[in-house]
C-alpha cells in the first residue's frame, strides 16, 4: 500500500488535495517534512501523510472528525 501526500485545508470548509504518493515510508516522510516548510510560508494547510489502500480510502481518513485524546482525570 502507498502512502498518501496531501494538503489539508480547514477554512473555509475542510478538503484535501492530493501533491503525490510514495511506496517507502522514508521517501515519502522526507518529503512531507519538506513540504511542510515550503508550503507553511505560501498557504494556509497542513501537510499531511497517510498509508491507504487507495486514494479513496485516504481522502476518507483525512476528512473523518477525531475525538480529542483523552486527559489525565477525566475518569
Amino acid at each position: 500500500m502507498p502512502y498518501y501526500i496531501y494538503k489539508v485545508f480547514e477554512f473555509p470548509m475542510k478538503r484535501v488535495e492530493k501533491i503525490e504518493q510514495h511506496d517507502v515510508y522514508k521517501h515519502g516522510a522526507e518529503r512531507s517534512k519538506s513540504l511542510r516548510k515550503e508550503l507553511a510560508l505560501t498557504e494556509q494547510c497542513n501537510v499531511k501523510m497517510i498509508f491507504a489502500e487507495n486514494e479513496l480510502q485516504a481522502e476518507e481518513l483525512l476528512m473523518q472528525v477525531r475525538e480529542p485524546a483523552p486527559e489525565l482525570g477525566d475518569d
